[in-house]
């Protein structure tokens, strides 16, 4: 009787979290109760009419798909009086009314959490970056929470993925509306092996206002927010702004001041974000909530790590390709610039740059630009 209760609230608030449904549900306990209400009585706390009729008029063929779904393996809906609510995410205000969960892990909900988010076109260096630090926390218990778009977001699952603590992603959409479509692979990998997760019913599908609502979600299930790269207006931003609202950290990783996708990143710097360059210095800042969390000693969880210097340049045997990467930048520079400062021809650097390049020390851009990487591993 509980499910069918949520499942017709759900049903009438059409996956609403405002505030009129947040303070139907306070005031009368539960959706039984709710249910039981008179309609009067249920105006009183601002619903509209039609949300009346919806829950005294449930449609009984969306409610038995949503009742089908559910029977499914690793299926399953968590409202806001089931124990296994995610605390963090409760403390918002304004909680989903329920998440519908997806996979193997529904104890990811309630681990330890770092949001990653950024830009859905990001440099090369960028993506590397976002699934190297995801699988250094992920080995070190923090769950990567993101939003599976394309980019940032989906190298970050990745590297969650690496890592024994794994990944959770949040949808925009209904639990089994897979967007973007070409993520599909990496949503059946997240549900294997992490935890999809949505506020939205089973069938619904994207709608551009889900995702500044979806990207609550991923701030609220989480300890702090990381971007990695964004630009000064990336949809990435709100999710930052939702973690600092909610009293989370906010991290950001600085970039070239001539790149368009580091602006997000010095704007949140500028305006009280921690400065990242490390990994280690996420685990290290979070040690305090984490042990709280994990019921252990802060400088016992402190001292499974320490901040990692940038891995060393590899031992060329010929010294020019040292002199090359010694003259890259991190920010984009001219083939033509390079070559008068390493004294080659075009060519010969041209040669140079597509084999660091294939080692992974070289970015080569468009317009014959290249910047240089960390060394990926």
């Amino acid at each position: 009787m509980a499910r069918d209760a949520w499942l017709t609230l759900l049903y009438a608030a059409r996956s609403a979290h405002g505030d009129r449904w947040q303070r139907t549900l306070a005031t009368f306990g539960s959706p039984e109760a709710i249910l039981a209400a008179r309609p009067n009585a249920l105006a009183a706390e601002g619903l509209e009419n039609d949300e009346i009729v919806r829950l005294m008029s449930p449609d009984p063929t969306t409610i038995d798909g949503w009742r089908t779904w559910l029977t499914g393996a690793g299926h399953d809906l968590i409202a806001r009086d089931d124990p296994r609510y995610p605390p963090l995410l409760a403390q918002l205000h304004d909680p989903p009314l329920a998440l519908w969960i997806k996979g193997n892990k529904p104890d990811l909900l309630s681990a330890p959490q770092l949001a990653m988010v950024g830009s859905r076109n990001p440099t090369t260096g960028g993506r590397d970056t976002a699934r190297q630090f995801a699988k250094y926390l992920s080995e070190h218990g923090l769950t990567i929470t993101s939003g599976l778009a394309i980019g940032i977001d989906g190298a970050s699952h990745r590297g969650g993925l690496e890592g024994p603590s794994g990944t959770v992603a949040v949808l925009g959409s209904g639990i089994d509306v897979i967007y973007p479509r070409q993520h599909a692979g990496l949503a059946r990998e997240i549900a294997e092996r992490g935890l999809l997760v949505s506020e939205y019913a089973p069938g619904t599908q994207t709608d551009k206002f889900h995702f500044p609502q979806r990207n609550r979600i991923i701030a609220g299930l989480s300890l702090g927010t990381l971007v990695v790269e964004a630009a000064r207006h990336s949809g990435s931003l709100i999710t930052a702004k939702a973690a600092r609202d909610n009293g989370r950290e906010v991290f950001a990783i600085p970039g070239s001041i001539h790149s368009p996708l580091a602006r997000g990143c010095h704007w949140l710097i500028r305006e009280g974000a921690r400065l990242v360059e490390e990994a280690p210095q996420i685990f290290l800042e979070l040690a305090p909530q984490l042990a709280a969390l994990l019921a252990v000693d802060v400088e016992t969880l402190r001292a499974r790590t320490r901040p990692e210097s940038s891995q060393p340049l590899q031992n060329f045997a010929d010294p020019m390709y040292r002199k090359v990467l010694s003259l890259l930048d991190f920010a984009p520079q001219p083939i033509g610039d390079l070559s008068d400062r390493a004294g080659l021809t075009t060519a010969e650097l041209s040669s140079m740059l597509l084999v660091l390049e294939l080692e992974g020390f070289v970015e080569a851009l468009p317009g014959g630009r290249y910047s240089r990487l960390a060394k990926r591993e």
